[in-house]
C-alpha cells in the first residue's frame, strides 16, 4: 500500500522515487506501521521510551528514544532509580564482547560492557534480531529519581558510538537485518501536559519509514549537514514575526542538531540572551524575574488563568533542500511555557522551557513534540511536519509555513570546522608532529657545519604558530 503523498512537490516527489522509503507493506510483513502507533510513552521531562525485549527468555524493558547519541545500553545492575535490570546471567543468548565503553551524555554519564544479544520490539517490526547492547554497570545522574525507563536506544550514526564508530547500531542493525528502510519517524503527544506527569502522553516510534495518521498537511525537509548527530542548518529565529537580526552563524555554534534526548529548546548563549530580551519585551508582563529566565524560578498564575496569551510565538527557520528557499517552523507559548505538577493548591506553575547551552542549539522535545519528524537517513534529510496530537484546548499549538526566500542570509551559516574537517585536520596535525619528531631524532646525526644557525627570524612565534590558528 503506497502511503498518501502530501500536497508538496517534495513529498511527491519522496515517493515516487525507486528507494520506496515510503511505502508500508501489508499488515502481515515485517512492516505495520499502524501497530507503531502510539508505542511511546513518557513526557517531556523525563524522556519518551519504548518497550524492548531483550535476551532469551525475553526481559522487558522501557528504553528511552534518543536522537542524540548512538550506543543502545541498558541498565545490568541494581540501581536505586530504576525499577528494574537487563539481568545477563538470565539470557542464554547474551554473549559478552569484553570491550569496556564509557558513554558521557550532557547531563549524566555511565559505564558498563559491551555484548550481543537478540531483542524484539512488541509494538515495532516483527521478528528478533541480534544487537550490540551495552551492559551499564555504573552511573551517575544517568538514571534519575522517577524516570520509567531502565535504558537507552540511541539512533544517531555509527560516529558518536562508543568506544568506537565501529559499533553497530541498534538501527542500522535493524536496517541490515530485515530489510526496512533506512529511516524511522517520531511523535511526541506532550504538548501543554505537566512536566513529569503521570508520564503516559504517548507517541510513536515509526521504524522504516512514516504513518500517515500522524501528521497532517505537507512535510518539509532539511538537510542533514553532517552524519554524526542530526546536524541541520538554521538560517535565523524569529520571536512574535520580529527577526533577531543575528548572524546565521550564531545559530549553528557550534552545531545544530535535533535530539529528542533533550527535553529543552537550547540555544547559543549570545542567541539565548536576545531571545530573552525579545520574549520579554514583546510579552504582556513587564516584570520577570531572571530566575524564571534561567530556570532556577517558576512562574505560577491563578489555576483558573492561561497565561499563554501573554507570551510570543517563536519561529525557527530551516533551510529547505532546494538551498535558496527556507521554511519555518513555529512554536505557541503552550509549548515553551511548561506546566509543572504539585505546586501550590490554589495556584498553578510553569518554567522556561528554553536554556542556554554552551556547544550547541539544540532542538529538543520543547520543539519536537509540535512535530511530527522525520530522519531520512537515506536520502540525508531530517522533514517536519504539524502532528495532530500538538493541540491544547483544541487548538493547534505548533505551524509549518514555506516557502521563503534565503537571499537575507548567508550561502552557508555552517562553521566550516565541522566533525569530518576536525577528524581531517587531526590526521594532518599528526602526520606534521611526525615529520616534527623524525627531524628532531635525525638533527642530532648531522654534522654541526651542516646545521642552519638561528635568527630571530627563525624563533616560532604566536602570532604564525598552529597553537594560534588550531582547530577548535
Amino acid at each position: 500500500v503506497v502511503l498518501r503523498p502530501a500536497s508538496g512537490s517534495r513529498q511527491q516527489e519522496a515517493l515516487g522515487s525507486a528507494d520506496g522509503l515510503a511505502l508500508a507493506s501489508d499488515p502481515g510483513g515485517t512492516l505495520n506501521f499502524l501497530a507503531m502507533v502510539d508505542n511511546l510513552q513518557g513526557d517531556s521531562g523525563r524522556g519518551y521510551y519504548l518497550e524492548i525485549l531483550i535476551g532469551t527468555p525475553p526481559q522487558a524493558l522501557n528504553i528511552l528514544v534518543d536522537t542524540g547519541s548512538s550506543n543502545f545500553a541498558v541498565a545490568g545492575v541494581p540501581d536505586p532509580d530504576v525499577t528494574s535490570y537487563f539481568n545477563t546471567d538470565l539470557s542464554s543468548t547474551y554473549k559478552p564482547q569484553g570491550t569496556d565503553v564509557m558513554v558521557k551524555y550532557s547531563q549524566g554519564s555511565w559505564t558498563g560492557v559491551l555484548g550481543t544479544d537478540v531483542i524484539m520490539i512488541p509494538k515495532g517490526i516483527d521478528g528478533s534480531y541480534t544487537i550490540n547492547i551495552a551492559i551499564i554497570l555504573e552511573s551517575e545522574n544517568f538514571f534519575l529519581p522517577g524516570v520509567k525507563w531502565q535504558g537507552i536506544l540511541g539512533l544517531a550514526y555509527n560516529a558518536l558510538a562508543k568506544p568506537s564508530s565501529s559499533v553497530e547500531t541498534f538501527f542500522d542493525s535493524l536496517v541490515r537485518q530485515a530489510k526496512i528502510p533506512n529511516i524511522f519517524s517520531l511523535q511526541m503527544c506532550g504538548a501543554g501536559l505537566p512536566v513529569s506527569g503521570s508520564g503516559t502522553n504517548g507517541g510513536s516510534l515509526v521504524l522504516g519509514g512514516i504513518e500517515p495518521s500522524l501528521y497532517t498537511g505537507d512535510i518539509w525537509y532539511t538537510p542533514i549537514k553532517e552524519e554524526w548527530y542530526y546536524q541541520v542548518e538554521i538560517l535565523k529565529l524569529e520571536v512574535g514575526g520580529q527577526n533577531l537580526e543575528l548572524d546565521c552563524r550564531e545559530y549553528n555554534a557550534d552545531k545544530a542538531i535535533v535530539d529528542s534526548g533533550t527535553t529543552l529548546l537550547r540555544l547559543p548563549q549570545k542567541v539565548f540572551v536576545a531571545l530573552v530580551q525579545a520574549i520579554a519585551r514583546t510579552s504582556l508582563i513587564q516584570e520577570f524575574s531572571s530566575g524564571f529566565w534561567t530556570g532556577s524560578q517558576l512562574a505560577c498564575w491563578d489555576k483558573t488563568e492561561r497565561p499563554w496569551s501573554l507570551f510570543p510565538k517563536l519561529s525557527i527557520y530551516l533551510r529547505d533542500e532546494n538551498s535558496s528557499r527556507s521554511f519555518r517552523i513555529s512554536i505557541l507559548p503552550q509549548l515553551y511555557i511548561q506546566p509543572i505538577l504539585g505546586i501550590g493548591e490554589n495556584l498553578q506553575c510553569y518554567r522556561f522551557g528554553i536554556s542556554s547551552s554552551s556547544n550547541a542549539l539544540v532542538i529538543g522535545a520543547t520543539v519536537m513534540e509540535g512535530f511530527y519528524v522525520i530522519f531520512d537517513r537515506a536520502q540525508r534529510r531530517v522533514g517536519f511536519a504539524v502532528s495532530p496530537c500538538a493541540e491544547v484546548d483544541g487548538s493547534p499549538v505548533s505551524e509549518i509555513e514555506g516557502p521563503f526566500t534565503t537571499a537575507d542570509v548567508a550561502s552557508n551559516c555552517v562553521s566550516s570546522g565541522s566533525f569530518q574537517e576536525l577528524w581531517i585536520a587531526s590526521y594532518a596535525l599528526m602526520s606534521l608532529c611526525g615529520i616534527i619528531l623524525l627531524v628532531l631524532i635525525i638533527r642530532p646525526l648531522i654534522p654541526p657545519r651542516c646545521q642552519h644557525p638561528y635568527t630571530d627570524n627563525d624563533v616560532v612565534n604566536d602570532e604564525s604558530s598552529l597553537v594560534r590558528h588550531r582547530w577548535k
